[in-house]
């Protein structure tokens, strides 16, 4: 289930605020510039291709597109056997930016955004239904699990897609991973 827990950034022992609220997750991310929405993920995507995925979404990405001038999109499948699961899930779970917003909308599965934002860790579990735009520039790690499974249409304003920056900084280390 879709859950934000806000931490102090010093302290992954102390929750300041646990919430399964669709509509508190929206106002608490709102806040601090993150957006967060709820769609319908209706289709049936079970063995769809990428194209019938896009097809069935493609009035919310037009109107994501028409709010916010992305530029590009496409979907992303992760599975348990995919044989580069272990290094990707390294590779996110390090603190970066992006000098575009992430923005995930998660048909299927779940990932946990971790958002460090001020003197706070953000840390959304993102679950089918659920549109997260993380701002450019925005501290964050990602991550999938040690047996991943999710299916995402992702939204770019660069064409060439996902570029990070990493902070350099260890904040991911001490934060709770995903575990399933």
């Amino acid at each position: 289930m879709t859950t934000l827990r806000i931490y102090p950034e010093d302290n992954s022992d102390k929750t300041l605020m646990v919430t399964e609220d669709g509509q508190t997750i929206g106002s608490e991310l709102a806040a601090v510039g993150v957006r967060f929405e709820r769609w319908s993920a209706t289709a049936d995507i079970e063995g769809a291709s990428d194209e019938a995925i896009l097809s069935a979404y493609q009035p919310e990405i037009d109107r994501l597109i028409n709010e916010a001038g992305y530029q590009s999109y496409d979907v992303v499948h992760m599975v348990p056997d995919h044989p580069q699961r272990v290094a990707l899930r390294e590779k996110f779970l390090s603190e970066h930016t992006h000098g575009e917003d992430e923005v995930r909308f998660f048909v299927a599965g779940q990932g946990l955004f971790n958002l460090h934002i001020g003197q706070r860790v953000y840390s959304v579990l993102c679950c089918r239904n659920d549109l997260i735009s993380v701002p450019a520039n925005t501290p964050h790690w990602f991550d999938m699990g040690p047996a991943p499974r999710f299916t995402a249409i992702r939204l770019f304003n660069n064409p060439e897609g996902w570029v990070a920056q990493f902070t350099g900084s260890d904040i991911a280390d001490r934060f709770p991973l995903l575990d399933v």
